[in-house]
């Protein structure tokens, strides 16, 4: 609990059993009352793994969905358990769970309702090996999203991030696509309730285990990403309806 808010950290896990205790093993506890892993059809121990470290919210896909899919499942477990803010850290170890601290308490407090953590803010990204092709194309549709829907964020493509439970609620993350874009379509969802986001500086790490998608996904991600945003601008507008925002 923080400030009597029951905190959830939810894992979208896929072949995680190299990294997942490096990640659980850092979650600060004295604040985090549960620990929810998803397992995306796993081809590895991943399941036995998260056992064996003491997981016990363990939610099992028997066909592999996406990793929007995988996030639906972890969000609907962690309101299932009367999560009131709700942490999602991919357990790859990519990102130091050691900031759950810091994102819980801006919630807990009221300053914002969605923290992000951003690997772009300072200079973690490149300094934590992200290669330079990922770098350049996470900026330039950075700067495409915020010029069409209107904020600005350092990043829109992290994989960690902190809701209250109300944001989850109240938008229709069930609509949105099973693949990578989900993440891109939730924060505009968020946007479209008029929540506010804040960033957090995030150090960083690629190394061979850390989950990584190859160019060809990266591509169809990134048109994804484009397109998600005019729709946002054109629901906005009057323009066109979309599900999503609904």
């Amino acid at each position: 609990m923080f400030n009597n808010k029951k905190v959830v950290v939810v894992f979208p896990a896929y072949n995680a059993s190299a990294t997942i205790k490096k990640t659980y093993d850092e979650i600060p506890f004295d604040i985090v009352d549960e620990v929810v892993l998803v397992d995306d059809a796993s081809v590895d121990t991943t399941i036995e793994m998260a056992r064996h470290i003491g997981i016990k919210h363990i939610v099992a896909h028997q066909s592999n969905k996406g990793y929007g899919g995988n996030q639906k499942s972890c969000y609907n477990k962690a309101l299932e358990l009367g999560a009131d803010i709700v942490i999602m850290l991919h357990p790859d170890y990519q990102y130091t769970p050691l900031l759950i601290r810091s994102m819980v308490s801006i919630i807990a407090e009221g300053l914002y309702p969605v923290v992000i953590a951003s690997r772009i803010l300072g200079k973690g990204a490149l300094k934590g090996g992200m290669p330079m092709y990922k770098y350049i194309s996470n900026r330039f549709l950075t700067f495409a999203q915020n010029l069409i829907i209107g904020q600005k964020l350092s990043e829109y493509h992290t994989g960690y991030r902190a809701f209250s439970a109300e944001v989850i609620r109240n938008i229709n993350f069930m609509a949105n696509s099973d693949d990578f874009v989900f993440d891109n379509q939730m924060l505009c969802q968020i946007f479209n309730k008029n929540y506010e986001v804040a960033e957090i500086t995030c150090p960083t790490k690629y190394f061979e285990e850390a989950s990584s998608i190859n160019f060809s996904r990266s591509l169809k991600y990134g048109i994804g990403c484009l397109q998600t945003s005019v729709q946002y601008w054109l629901h906005r507008k009057g323009l066109s309806k979309n599900v999503i925002f609904e």
